[in-house]
């Protein structure tokens, strides 16, 4: 009954399915800030800053936006090193 689902932390004990990831961007630009109000109005935002700044926002496939205080980059390499650990746990079978 175990889930083969792929957990990624995204600070302070947050974690997101990392298969239903589509992107994860910076939180700076005009685009982003539209799409984070856009998503606060019709109740898709999940915040998981505990109360920090918004250092990445990162986008599901179903259309929720989720809010993190860990950098784009930190959350993207820990997504690709998890992405490598699959592959090789898969050679290795």
């Amino acid at each position: 009954m175990g889930c083969s689902c792929k957990l990624l932390n995204i600070g302070f004990g947050n974690y997101v399915v990392a298969d239903r990831i589509i992107a994860i961007v910076n939180p700076n630009s005009a685009p982003m800030k539209r799409l984070k109000e856009e998503a606060k109005e019709t109740r898709r935002l999940i915040d998981a800053t505990q109360g920090r700044k918004t250092r990445s926002i990162i986008i599901t496939d179903s259309n929720h936006i989720i809010l993190s205080a860990i950098q784009a980059e930190t959350v993207a390499q820990r997504l690709m090193s998890d992405g490598l650990e699959r592959l090789e746990k898969d050679e290795e079978e």
